[in-house]
């Protein structure tokens, strides 16, 4: 088996900028879920503003319970951006090699960011849905990740996995937006080089991050109604009257359900309560990823390189005589 070097060396980095950019997030991202996921009729609303869940969590001194489900997330998210960068590198490669052309139009670029999302969902779905029930637990009730997903039917490890699978469009938008934008702004700088121009042909760091808030915020605002649902049918049930010596079974979501439950108690703009947390968190995720992937892809190749050549090598010398 013939290991693309390269879409090891974009996942790689993909994935170490993810992890970081979750890590440093994270409690802004436990706010966002936890407010997203309350739906209650109008003057009955527990949080009123995402400062509201922060509030929450210092009056009853749970603050580190802002991290309840850190080590699912990253897990989630270092797994999931490895498989999706692998995933699109490597369809692009084979796209290339099969039209033998280097550039990718727009239309392309949305089928194959879509098919590498799609991958991405299937496999990793069960850690999604952990993550988010973990995340709007009451502060410091969350169960660990074994008991998360085993508190109920199998299949509820795979809630929202329609919506998932429909939100890919949403990095696809994301990453062709970047993807075009970044080969434009390459394409001036390269101009520029050629007439006299010693400086390297690279998208520097205050760039990369620009272009990442940039293209997050489109994909955000279009595919939203459907980040909240998502958020709903796989968010934990209430924890109140669960003291019960028999185990309740955990009732499953429906995509009609939350979509009716939103719209009969929130009306059209439920379906973008919490827009602003969505953003400011998903932008700065985004713009962080984007930004770190860019800086250490350089340095992820040539290690990756100098671990092929040293195998190659020591290969050779257990073959010699």
């Amino acid at each position: 088996m013939v290991v693309d070097l390269e879409s090891v060396s974009e996942a790689t980095s993909g994935a170490v900028g993810s992890l970081l950019s979750t890590t440093i997030l994270y409690p802004l991202d436990t706010c966002k879920s936890k407010f997203q996921a309350e739906v209650r009729a109008q003057g009955q609303q527990k949080y009123r503003h995402l400062s509201d869940v922060l509030w929450e969590a210092v009056s009853k001194r749970q603050i580190m319970s802002l991290y309840q489900g850190l080590g699912t997330k990253n897990l989630q998210s270092f797994v999931s951006q490895f498989i999706y960068f692998y995933s699109y590198s490597y369809f692009k490669r084979v796209y290339s090699q099969r039209t033998g052309s280097k550039s990718i139009g727009t239309k392309a670029n949305l089928l194959i960011a879509a098919a590498a999302g799609a991958c991405t969902s299937v496999l990793t779905q069960p850690l999604d849905t952990a993550s988010s029930r973990m995340q709007t637990s009451e502060f410091g009730e969350s169960k660990g990740l074994w008991k998360t997903l085993t508190g109920g039917a199998w299949g509820d490890a795979f809630d929202g996995l329609e919506i998932s699978l429909l939100l890919t469009s949403n990095p696809a938008i994301q990453y062709t937006v970047f993807d075009q934008l970044k080969q434009r702004l390459l394409e001036q700088k390269t101009a520029k080089a050629e007439n006299g121009s010693s400086s390297p042909v690279v998208l520097s760091a205050f760039m990369a991050f620009l272009l990442g808030a940039a293209s997050k915020s489109v994909a955000t605002v279009i595919t939203y109604p459907a980040i909240r649902c998502k958020v709903m049918i796989q968010a934990a049930d209430d924890s109140k009257g669960k003291e019960t010596k028999k185990p309740v079974r955990r009732t499953r979501k429906t995509i009609l359900g939350v979509v009716c439950d939103i719209w009969r108690k929130e009306g059209m703009l439920g379906f973008f309560k919490g827009l602003h947390a969505q953003i400011l968190k998903t932008v700065l995720s985004s713009a962080l990823l984007l930004m770190i992937k860019e800086k250490i892809s350089a340095t992820t190749w040539i290690l990756i390189l100098a671990i092929r050549r040293t195998l190659f090598l020591t290969k050779g010398k257990l073959k010699s005589p």
